[in-house]
């Protein structure tokens, strides 16, 4: 499982929401928090079609043909509907790993 294709799954199962209530408190921005508050942020702003693609995509794991079909898109408008999501989890993560990295570098120095 990829950790495009975890987050995802850890967010719209509500676990990320648990685990990251027991990790920290709501006022300090560790990386879990970053991520957790950015995922809430982009679910938010996409439509119910557009999360239930993602949803089938990696929570159910069908692939962009099943999708398609399923819902009689073509694959590139399947793609074209997830793929923006999918770039900004990637950011996502980036930016939560490189804020991760400079809190442990600052901690060292």
């Amino acid at each position: 499982m990829s950790e495009i294709e975890l987050n995802i799954r850890l967010y719209l199962t509500g676990v990320m929401k648990s685990w990251t209530d027991r990790i920290d408190s709501k006022d300090y921005l560790t990386p879990q928090r970053f991520i957790f508050n950015a995922m809430t942020e982009l679910f938010d702003s996409l439509s119910e079609n557009d999360i239930e693609l993602i949803r089938l995509r990696y929570m159910e794991r069908l692939t962009l043909s099943e999708v398609a079909s399923r819902y009689l898109l073509s694959e590139r408008t399947v793609r074209n509907h997830t793929n923006p999501t999918i770039k900004q989890v990637k950011e996502i993560i980036k930016q939560a790993t490189e804020q991760a990295q400079h809190v442990r570098e600052e901690n060292q120095g």
